[in-house]
């Protein structure tokens, strides 16, 4: 019998982001590095035209209204990996991926609320001179998934 729980998947999203045209160029990072969907808490998606492979009609799109409709709905057994540049954060270089997660990026002006902080079971991070565009951060986290490391 397969054991649901050992299928490896992953989901990202936004939480609060400010630039519609962010979601776009995360949407398309997305479907081109694996994920199995895409999400939003709070503000909605809209079409845009850096998602110039229609990634959000072409994979799940959930939308919640706030972080608590977030957490009642995360998927059995996944991890919550939260992308914020703080002390607690785990280097990217060295972190070892759930297989089941989504990764939570913030808005790109404050970042993650405290309560996905809180809540989140991972914190990453990665070097960088500056700060970096929530897509392309965004971008950066799948593509190290993609790296044969071992999973957690």
């Amino acid at each position: 019998m397969i054991n649901n729980f050992e299928n490896e998947f992953f989901g990202i999203g936004i939480q609060n982001g400010k630039t519609p045209k962010n979601l776009g160029v995360l949407w398309r990072s997305a479907q081109n590095l694996g994920a199995s969907f895409i999400f939003t808490i709070g503000n909605r998606y809209a079409k845009q035209a850096c998602d110039t492979h229609n990634a959000v009609k072409s994979m799940p799109y959930f939308h919640y209204e706030n972080f608590d409709d977030f957490l009642k709905n995360l998927p059995k057994g996944a991890r919550i990996v939260g992308v914020e540049l703080t002390d607690e954060a785990e280097d990217l270089e060295t972190f070892h991926h759930p297989r089941r997660c989504v990764y939570l990026l913030g808005a790109e002006d404050h970042g993650l609320s405290n309560q996905a902080i809180e809540k989140s079971h991972f914190l990453v991070k990665f070097k960088s001179q500056l700060s970096l565009n929530v897509s392309v951060a965004g971008s950066i986290v799948m593509y190290d998934r993609g790296i044969d490391k071992p999973r957690v």
